[in-house]
């Protein structure tokens, strides 16, 4: 099964990906690796979560945001690679950005969203290293951003 048949499968299709918002590429190829600039947790172009984990955004509304931020990733793959994202052969790593207050402390809860779906995707090939950091703000007042790091085949 094509990776693109699985996202059909799972209900996901891909949105056209953002432009930059400053003077950045987003997605920076590098021998048979490829370098996902953070995305954000966009729909239509457009913010669907906004302000800050443990205030304003819910746990599972961080979860929805990092689960876009990972599909707003594969847009920028799929447009970026000459095969789309036939040419993935696996996730290297997922960089996660929280913004929350400092007593917030579920993070990696809520970056589980991006990478539950990264293995309903792609089986083992979506098993990654990672990070998750929690910071005081993001682009746009997002709540969640997302960078990736892909080998290629």
């Amino acid at each position: 099964m094509s990776i693109l048949e699985r996202l059909a499968e799972l209900g996901i299709s891909l949105p056209t990906p953002m432009k930059p918002v400053a003077t950045y590429v987003p997605v920076s190829i590098a021998g048979k690796l490829a370098v996902v600039s953070g995305q954000l947790p966009a729909v239509d172009g457009k913010l669907a979560v906004t302000g800050k984990l443990g205030q304003t955004v819910s746990l599972e509304e961080g979860q929805y945001a990092a689960r876009l931020c990972l599909i707003n990733v594969l847009a920028q793959l799929n447009a970026a690679l000459p095969n789309g994202l036939a040419d993935i052969k696996q996730i290297v790593r997922l960089g996660g950005f929280i913004a929350a207050p400092a007593e917030f402390t579920q993070h990696a809860v809520v970056m589980n969203g991006a990478s539950d779906l990264a293995v309903a995707i792609f089986g083992d090939a979506g098993r990654h290293a990672r990070s998750t950091v929690g910071v005081p703000s993001l682009p746009l007042d997002a709540a969640v951003e997302v960078e990736a790091l892909v080998e290629l085949v």
